[in-house]
């Protein structure tokens, strides 16, 4: 530095020690300059004290010299204790030069300037607040430096700064917030630090209210959490709990529209290896939980996005059971805050609140947002972070962000990745949704459908009860009732061939069905399509009909009208091709009918035939039970149509007795033993008014070969007792009990047995050309028998 340049009002003294590089010399030099400073003061003289600040500024603090540079800070140091309550007039001349060496790359340096900071705020104290973006951002940046003395000096001045800000009701929160803002987003460990500390000290000052710009900070917060030191993730875990509380006490002031989407973000874990990962899902699930709670519908164009976080947490193990607890807290909040209002139909709405551009249909408004949200999603991927833009935001009114939601579930049970808790999650969602708001819902229906079918064969019962939940509330809705797309009729009317000798004239029991199913109140038009599709899936899977086939029938029984399944099974089942799978699935359903608990009421039903409805499903059941003969008989013997059921045993020696047929036979001579048949057994002793059912007994025992069952069916036999033993000696009571037998079999009179004959014949034909053809045997011989 040129020492002969003049610097008055510094005399040659002041700046030789200045430049020196001894610090005592630099100190001296300082203690003048503040005496020179005061005097000033004194003098009101404010023109020489701007030079002096100018001259150290210029000529010293921002000189290429690093011994200058020292001696500018310690003398700017010095006019500011000089200045005393004044130094607030000057403190963007005295600032600024003193930042500007923060950025030097001499350590001391840095540290000096610092220090001198540190003077200067001390002795400006509130006035310094004008400056405090300036101070905050210098301030930053030597929390994050290398040189631990700097990094000590910069901790003293942050915490006078902070003690500064505790004390004043000046501080300009508004003009910090999009620095504070920026900064937050840094990965320097010292900076969060520095960052989390701030957010800290504001949020307890009574008179900063931090909340209000809570949403600009939120997801800044949240990657702190995910910080590697275990200090700072502690601090900002007392941040956000802190923050947390005070939303609680006031709800009404909170924006959490503005902070659901980060919630939602940050509930996803994108990886799971990161221990700190599980940290920030389970802090952002909490949030949401209280956010639901508290913030309730204003949430709903939120709930695609939020399910999206919540569903996959529901499936995960005791190692996150905290998150697990969280996330199916806000899974059942998010479920109630559906209501039957969200059915009401909006198109009155949308024509009044907002007109489609001329020359563009609503439909294609309706499209683009959906493509929106679409794309949303796509960008993302499945196990990626993904989140939603509203529906509706820009409406009054909040609005479900119904096809969302679905889209979100229905993506969820097309994964196979899915955890077991959460497609059961993801079918009570699709159960409430078509209970609280069914108009809607039936929009999705048909491209829900086939998902929901395929869900039939999962490996969990409980997952298969809730979705045969599911499908019976599709099938039992009043809002299926008419399919406004047409596209169920399309479905329905599937191009099922009758089998051969059927007359074409003749009224079917179809047609019958297709009154009683859509008509009935307790079904609609989905739900013959229901059938028709299970059945279907029972053919391409057997499998699923040998192991959950029974399970699944015997819970629609108990879901839906065990009448109607049964009678539009067997009226599918007529029209069933493949004549193989109508024989298994007719021995599947002969066997839940005779046997399982569910069907007690139709059991009785059948028993007697005192009614037309029950004689006309007697009838459908028969004609697709011919697919099956031994089914048949047990059929007959349910109904107490024992003639009939001798007739048809009679006709065995025309089949083709085959070992399965001789295991159905077994099977049957099991069941008249079981509980069941326990009234068939006791008309035994009743020989006279019986004499069919005895005779049809000793038919089965001749087709038997030597077995146990043959056995247990002779022993039975054996005990039938006489009849001139068991004839009443009150003749009048004697002819009550035969008026009895006939007045129950009152309606059988309408039954063309002698038709039925005929339809079991073609039928069990057909069966035996298919066998034949299967076989390579030539169709000339029928009378082949396997025994």
């Amino acid at each position: 530095m040129n020492t002969e340049k003049d610097f008055s009002p510094l005399t040659p003294n002041i700046v030789r020690a200045l430049n020196d590089k001894l610090y005592e010399k630099r100190k001296v030099a300082a203690l003048e300059i503040e005496k020179l400073v005061r005097e000033f003061v004194a003098q009101n003289n404010s023109t020489q004290i701007r030079h002096v600040i100018q001259i150290l500024a210029t000529e010293f603090a921002l000189s290429q010299h690093p011994h200058s540079r020292k001696g500018g800070l310690i003398g700017l140091a010095a006019c500011s204790i000089a200045l005393g309550k004044d130094s607030g007039l000057y403190l963007k001349e005295l600032i600024e030069p003193v930042l500007t060496c923060f950025n030097d790359s001499d350590s001391r340096l840095r540290y000096y300037a610092c220090e001198a900071l540190y003077n200067i705020v001390k002795v400006a104290r509130g006035a310094v607040l004008p400056h405090f973006n300036l101070l905050f951002d210098g301030l930053s940046k030597l929390a994050a430096d290398p040189d631990p003395n700097v990094k000590s000096g910069s901790e003293l001045l942050d915490r006078l700064l902070k003690d500064i800000v505790t004390e004043s009701n000046k501080f300009d929160l508004v003009a910090f917030v999009p620095l504070l803002r920026e900064r937050i987003y840094s990965n320097n460990q010292y900076a969060r630090q520095f960052i989390i500390s701030w957010i800290h000290v504001l949020e307890s000052v009574p008179d900063i209210n931090l909340l209000d710009y809570l949403p600009e900070i939120l997801d800044g917060l949240f990657q702190i959490l995910g910080d590697n030191s275990k200090e700072i993730r502690r601090t900002c875990e007392v941040v956000l709990g802190e923050f947390l509380k005070e939303i609680k006490k006031t709800p009404s002031s909170v924006k959490f529209a503005e902070m659901a989407n980060i919630l939602v973000i940050h509930c996803q874990v994108a990886d799971e290896t990161k221990l700190t990962n599980d940290l920030i899902q389970l802090t952002a699930m909490t949030w949401m939980r209280e956010f639901i709670q508290l913030a309730g519908r204003v949430v709903l164009p939120y709930s695609s996005g939020i399910l999206t976080a919540v569903l996959p947490c529901l499936s995960y193990d005791d190692r996150k059971k905290s998150t697990k607890e969280a996330a199916s807290a806000c899974n059942h909040s998010l479920m109630k805050l559906v209501t039957p209002e969200d059915d009401e139909d909006e198109d009155e709405e949308r024509g009044s609140t907002q007109s489609p551009p001329k020359g563009e249909s609503p439909s294609k408004s309706e499209g683009d947002g959906n493509d929106m949200l679409n794309t949303s999603q796509e960008s993302v991927g499945f196990s990626n972070i993904s989140f939603f833009t509203p529906a509706s935001a820009d409406r009054l009114q909040v609005t479900l962000d119904l096809d969302g939601i679905v889209q979100v579930l229905d993506r969820h049970l097309h994964d196979s990745s899915t955890g077991m808790m959460t497609r059961i999650a993801v079918l009570k969602w699709l159960y409430h949704l078509y209970i609280k708001t069914p108009r809607k819902m039936f929009r999705h229906t048909d491209s829900l459908f086939p998902m929901l079918l395929k869900t039939l064969s999962d490996e969990s019962d409980e997952v298969i009860l809730k979705d045969l939940e599911v499908l019976a509330e599709i099938a039992s809705s009043p809002a299926g009732q008419t399919d406004p797309a047409g596209s169920c009729d399309k479905t329905d009317k599937v191009e099922l061939k009758l089998p051969e000798g059927a007359k074409p004239g003749q009224p079917s029991v179809a047609t019958k069905l297709t009154d009683l199913s859509p008509s009935t109140p307790s079904m609609n038009s989905y739900f013959y399509k229901f059938m028709i599709n299970l059945l279907k899936r029972f053919s391409l899977e057997r499998k699923l009909l040998e192991n959950r086939g029974a399970f699944i029938i015997r819970q629609l029984c108990l879901l839906l009208h065990a009448e109607n399944i049964f009678h539009s099974m067997a009226d599918i089942l007529l029209k069933e091709e493949d004549l193989k799978f109508a024989s298994t699935m007719v021995q599947t359903l002969n066997t839940i009918l005779l046997t399982s608990a569910e069907l007690f009421q139709l059991r009785n039903q059948l028993k007697d035939l005192r009614t037309q409805d029950s004689c006309a499903l007697f009838c459908c059941l028969y004609r697709s039970w011919c697919h099956n003969p031994v089914a048949t008989v047990s059929l007959c013997f349910l109904t107490q149509n024992y003639k009939h059921a001798y007739d048809l045993i009679q006709k065995f020696g025309d089949l083709e007795v085959t070992v399965d047929f001789l295991m159905e036979v077994d099977k049957l001579v099991q069941l008249i033993e079981s509980p069941i048949f326990t009234y068939l057994r006791l008309q035994l002793l009743d020989v006279e008014n019986n004499p069919y059912l005895i005779k049809a007994l000793y038919g089965l025992l001749m087709l038997l070969p030597q077995s146990q069952a043959f056995q247990l069916l002779s022993h039975r036999l054996r005990c039938v007792p006489n009849p001139e033993l068991m004839r009443t000696v009150d003749e009048s009571k004697y002819m009550e009990s035969k008026q009895l037998a006939i007045s129950k079999r009152a309606f059988h009179a309408q039954i063309d047995y002698s038709e039925l004959l005929q339809h079991f014949d073609r039928v069990q034909s057909k069966h035996l050309e298919v066998r034949h053809q299967r076989s390579g045997r030539a169709t000339d011989h029928p009378d082949r028998k396997l025994m």
